[in-house]
């Protein structure tokens, strides 16, 4: 990354205006080699034909297969796992249940509060809760679905919001003390309004890492997120309060953002759907920053069923483009003729690459399979390059933003926090240029692949949730990520759940497809999740 003469990489970060102590210097020229190992690989790359300017579309315009026509076969689906009383779990079950009149939104709301306010205290989903606006939304909502106007799947449903994603009359803090003290938002993001017009109530903002980078610090005085299975464990993120809170049943359902992996992560380690939306798919007017070309905003649920109906109530204003219910409800199940590729260097040959995790996603392909589908195993070049680019262009994002505030507030910053943004000081511009380039390459070679297949499907992660004391910003930069390839590629992806470990930990699978083909990959999604009940299990939490 840097040359090797004096301290280059404490003269990289002063020449940023950066002070950075000692030991957090020592980090970083651990990462400088990390680093420069890891794009090594771009000499031997051919940078020559690469686009000028990301364009997600591009290896798609041409040839691209037509999508997968659906048939009639149609899969049995596991009987939903009720909550106490018959109390609906998932999302689509609650709106089933106002639809019918068997409880209020009201009932609904009031019951996940009172668990918010019983088990939060340890879990640590909720940064802010909105007590007295969720119920007179809940109340409105009421009079509406009672006057028969009723909006949709969504209205009186209550869900949560990420704390990176503004909600109107609430602070959005996004888990830093340099944002303590902001008053309430005047606005809701746009993704947040859309799902208002839907009817959603909104419960609250749950916690993230600090400007969904770093990792949770136990000494900045914010809720600490704790694994809902097992508290010793890591629930990952950046969008950790959000999973916590679908998974131990305080909402249905949620926004988070994703740049490196931060919805599928944390819903791999604690067992739900989390759909990473394709780059520019949903609106982020509204979304804290971290990497502006790579953010993305996606629906968080129990199921694939409840992220498609989040996600066309937030599509509604491109005229329904997405229609994501509707090829659920074509497909039904049946994924005869749907072509899936497996790709397997790097996803399923990486040493650190668990057998448990690589188990479950056989099992999950063979599944595919007895629904129809034709899996193949392909070859795809790249992929921890990929990581590695879609890093440092993170970082480099990261760090045109937060350099002034990091120069005159370093000790205010998360000690995960700051280190990880520092990174960016470490990249030449000609290695930043080349790893942007390299995005438009790896675009292209995914592209052919899904020219012949409909989706691919890899781990979502390498092995189950990792323990907290084996947690650091170095560890994490270490360990492969199988999430953030296609963040670079700007693909949509979802990851599922798809078993459990030795030690009672959930395991995940993830499906990729096309440019805006997200309801190809929620269909891929629900058909598996009609012949299993992964997503429908959660920890006994009282």
């Amino acid at each position: 990354m840097v040359a090797r003469e004096g301290d280059p990489v404490r003269t990289c970060v002063e020449r940023c205006g950066l002070e950075v102590p000692a030991g957090e210097l020592a980090a970083l020229r651990r990462d400088d080699e990390l680093f420069r190992r890891g794009l090594a690989e771009l000499d031997e790359v051919d940078l020559s034909q690469a686009a000028a300017v990301f364009d997600v579309m591009r290896p798609y315009r041409d040839g691209a297969g037509a999508a997968t026509a659906p048939v009639t076969r149609h899969a049995e689906r596991v009987e939903a796992a009720r909550g106490a009383g018959g109390a609906p779990v998932t999302l689509t079950e609650a709106g089933e249940a106002l639809a019918e009149g068997r409880y209020t939104s009201t009932e609904l709301t009031e019951r996940l509060l009172e668990r918010i306010d019983r088990l939060d205290r340890h879990l640590g989903a909720f940064v802010a809760v909105d007590v007295a606006g969720a119920m007179r939304q809940a109340g409105e909502a009421d009079r509406e679905i009672g006057r028969g106007r009723r909006r949709g799947a969504l209205h009186g449903v209550p869900i949560a919001i990420k704390d990176v994603i503004d909600v109107e009359g609430l602070p959005t803090v996004a888990n830093s003390r340099l944002r303590l003290g902001r008053p309430p938002e005047p606005h809701d993001a746009v993704v947040v309004r859309r799902l208002r017009e839907a009817g959603a109530v909104v419960l609250g903002k749950t916690t993230t890492y600090e400007f969904a980078a770093g990792l949770p610090d136990e000494d900045a005085g914010f809720p600490y997120p704790r694994h809902p299975w097992n508290d010793e464990h890591s629930p990952l993120g950046s969008s950790t309060g959000m999973s916590i809170a679908i998974v131990a049943g305080l909402a249905f359902g949620g926004l988070g953002t994703d740049t490196g992996g931060s919805v599928r992560a944390p819903a791999a380690a604690t067992g739900h759907t989390g759909l990473k939306c394709t780059y520019g798919a949903l609106s982020t007017r509204g979304v804290v920053p971290l990497s502006p070309s790579l953010d993305t905003v996606g629906p968080m649920a129990r199921s694939a069923r409840d992220c498609a109906h989040l996600l066309d109530a937030m599509s509604e204003a491109h005229g329904g483009r997405t229609g994501a219910v509707a090829r659920l409800d074509a497909t039904r199940g049946d994924l005869s003729g749907t072509r899936v590729g497996v790709p397997v260097p790097w996803f399923y040959d990486h040493p650190r690459c668990g057998a448990e995790s690589l188990d479950a996603t056989q099992r999950a392909l063979d599944a595919m399979e007895h629904l129809g589908a034709v899996v193949d195993r392909v070859d795809l070049r790249g992929s921890g390059l990929a990581a590695t680019c879609n890093h440092v262009i993170v970082v480099t994002e990261a760090l045109a933003r937060h350099r002034a505030d990091l120069a005159r507030h370093w000790a205010l910053y998360g000690s995960h926090t700051r280190v990880t943004i520092a990174r960016g000081a470490l990249v030449p511009a000609p290695d930043l240029v080349r790893a942007q380039r390299f995005r438009s390459v790896y675009a292209r070679w995914v592209g052919e692949l899904l020219h012949r297949y409909d989706v691919l499907v890899t781990p979502t992660l390498a092995t189950a949730a990792p323990p907290l004391r084996t947690l650091s910003a170095g560890e994490r930069l270490e360990a492969p990520g199988f999430t953030s390839p296609w963040n670079l590629a700007g693909l949509p992806a979802v990851a599922i759940p798809a078993g459990f470990s030795a030690s009672g930990l959930p395991l995940s699978v993830q499906i990729v497809g096309r440019p805006f083909a997200e309801g190809t990959v929620l269909a891929v999604a629900d058909a598996y999740q009609r012949i299993t009940d992964w997503h429908l299990r959660g920890p006994r939490l009282g």
